[in-house]
């Protein structure tokens, strides 16, 4: 089943990249039809008393024509500090290991059933060697509708059924005593999946957005929340400062349900 959310995510980002190409030949192309979106990028890196090294990533597309309203995202996190463990012997140690590991990316297409609705594909994989679950995978069909859209202010809503597949992070478990690892097996389910999406310009160089996830079924429910804020320093390039929030419901014992994460990265306006 793996194989099949892959295939779906490979299906949405293939009718978003081609749908900039059937406008374009059949000559509905609007002046907003070019893909449009940023880079960031974020690293520190600390030495001396205490050691760290940390790199963030992102990147985020968006087109809109006439008759379709489509996206592209993918994200990298990377980050190794000092950690103490304890040796086979029982000895205290520190040394310099990965702390943070994850990759994810995700694609919507989504096409207009009039200037405000439209019905969108969407699809998202991440991979996460730190967090509550190993890896996770979702596609969903469903409707938008976009209620507010003016020079300053943006806000659009998704709602509609899916299916989801994720892998468990390793938990642990007491056993006479001892405390061992548990392994769970693969989940799968379907769900409902709604999007929240708002931008807001409080001036003509600042710029605030906020996107919040929900992927909700029987066995788990996936919340994610994004939200930044955004300082132009040049008409490309930006500072951006961004706060994300991660939970599931449903996790092993011993696995945290929330994961956040803040960063400050350069962006670069496409």
């Amino acid at each position: 089943m793996k194989n099949l959310l892959m295939t779906g995510l490979a299906l949405t980002a293939l009718a978003a990249f081609t749908a900039q190409a059937q406008d374009t030949s059949s000559g509905t192309q609007t002046s907003t039809g070019t893909w449009t979106g940023s880079g960031e990028l974020g690293f520190a890196s600390t030495t001396g008393n205490s050691r760290s090294q940390n790199i963030n990533a992102k990147l985020a597309l968006n087109q809109e024509t006439d008759q379709w309203k489509n996206s592209f995202f993918a994200d990298w996190l990377r980050s190794k500090g000092q950690v103490t463990v304890t040796d086979a012997q029982g000895q205290t140690l520190k040394q310099f290991d990965t702390t943070a590991d994850r990759y994810d990316f995700g694609a919507s297409a989504g096409y207009k059933l009039d200037p405000r609705s439209y019905i969108v594909l969407a699809g998202r994989y991440d991979h996460d060697d730190f967090a509550s679950n190993r890896w996770q995978g979702t596609v969903s069909i469903g409707y938008g509708y976009m209620a507010l859209k003016t020079d300053r202010t943006q806000l659009s809503f998704e709602l509609g059924p899916g299916y989801t597949e994720y892998q468990p992070a390793t938990g642990s478990q007491t056993i006479n005593g001892v405390t061992v690892p548990y392994v769970a097996s693969r989940q799968s389910e379907v769900v409902a999946r709604g999007l929240v999406n708002y931008k807001y310009r409080i001036t003509d160089n600042t710029a605030f957005d906020n996107t919040f996830l929900m992927e909700a079924g029987p066995k788990n429910t996936y919340l994610q929340n994004d939200m930044g804020l955004a300082v132009s320093m040049t008409k490309k390039l930006s500072i951006k400062v961004g706060f994300q929030v991660r939970h599931n419901s449903a996790v092993l014992p011993g696995i945290r349900h929330t994961d956040t994460l803040t960063t400050t990265n350069l962006v670069y306006n496409l």
